[in-house]
């Protein structure tokens, strides 16, 4: 059983049939801590839902804080090795898997309340991307911000040769552009990070102000800019998958849909109230770009964005084509 959380069940062996072992349990692996919203507010429908249309049969044990294994950026890999049966993270973690995938995150390719809609809508073109394991769930998280330790960020020039956390690749040739130095980290490092001065700062959303207690190390936050939005997901091992009954495998695909809207749901909620609660602390400020300073911002992402299409296209992938797709109404 898992330490940390428990929702059910005894273990499933790998590779081994739900039709031919009966009741049986996976083991789906998470990098966050234990008290994260996502086990109340995904994890518990997701649970339920695979129990309930598998009378019982399929349940799900939750292994939170990296207990079945740390590091947030190997997540991805112990569902490829087997280590672990599903995994929650961010494609991010492990961009060169997922380049198109992570062209959601760029400004302006998605919004955050049609995001995940969007992303669904066009699943298909990412098939490739997802053939070495099963995609579960997908949606996007709220907003990424400038959240800085000691230093307000009010024009562009404040960020110039600051240490920014960034959460991929292309979020940091945003952060470039925008004249800071991107560190690529993991949420779980930021804390430590800012605390001891080797971050400035760092882009991320705003439910880690809770999630990650970022408002202990953060005292300015600054928004109205067009930012990225990441993504994140839920992967299941595919040889797993395959040996499962079609009762089951529907079970957790049906689930997974729902997971991608109640993920969506509630990253966006959380993190409405988490900046709410932020800028209404003493000695916290919640800092609104002015419409000049935004458009600044918002035009060195332009032209980041654009170079980051230019080379995408030129490596053979169907860039613009999926932007477009995702823009599309």
């Amino acid at each position: 059983m898992g330490v940390l959380t428990k929702i059910a069940g005894a273990t499933l062996a790998l590779g081994i049939a739900a039709q031919t072992a009966g009741a049986a349990e996976l083991k789906l692996a998470d990098f966050q801590p234990p008290t994260h919203f996502v086990v109340d507010k995904v994890y518990a429908p997701f649970t339920q839902a695979i129990s309930d249309a598998t009378g019982g049969n399929m349940t799900v044990e939750i292994f939170m804080g990296g207990e079945l294994g740390p590091g947030p950026a190997e997540q991805y890999n112990r569902v490829v090795d087997g280590v672990a049966d599903l995994a929650f993270s961010l494609p991010g973690y492990t961009a060169s898997n997922f380049p198109l995938t992570l062209l959601t995150e760029l400004p302006g390719s998605i919004d955050a309340e049609t995001g995940t809609d969007r992303i669904l809508a066009n699943i298909d073109m990412l098939s490739d991307e997802y053939r070495r394991v099963v995609l579960v769930a997908l949606w996007n998280n709220a907003p990424n911000l400038l959240f800085m330790a000691e230093k307000p960020v009010i024009t562009l020039e404040d960020l110039a040769g600051l240490n920014i956390r960034v959460p991929s690749r292309n979020a940091g040739i945003v952060v470039q552009a925008w004249g800071a130095n991107p560190v690529s980290m993991p949420a779980p490092g930021i804390y430590n990070a800012m605390q001891t001065g080797v971050l400035d700062g760092a882009m991320i959303d705003a439910t880690t102000l809770g999630a990650f207690k970022l408002a202990e190390v953060t005292n300015y936050i600054t928004t109205g800019m067009d930012s990225t939005i990441s993504d994140f997901f839920i992967v299941m091992n595919r040889d797993v998958f395959d040996g499962l009954d079609d009762t089951a495998q529907a079970a957790i695909l049906e689930a997974g849909k729902a997971a991608s809207v109640n993920g969506h749901d509630a990253w966006n909620g959380v993190a409405v109230g988490a900046l709410e609660a932020f800028a209404a602390t003493e000695g916290k400020q919640v800092i609104t770009l002015s419409d000049d300073e935004a458009a600044k911002f918002n035009a060195a992402s332009a032209a980041a964005v654009e170079q980051i299409l230019t080379d995408a296209e030129a490596g053979g992938m169907p860039a613009r084509a999926f932007v477009e797709a995702l823009l599309a109404e």
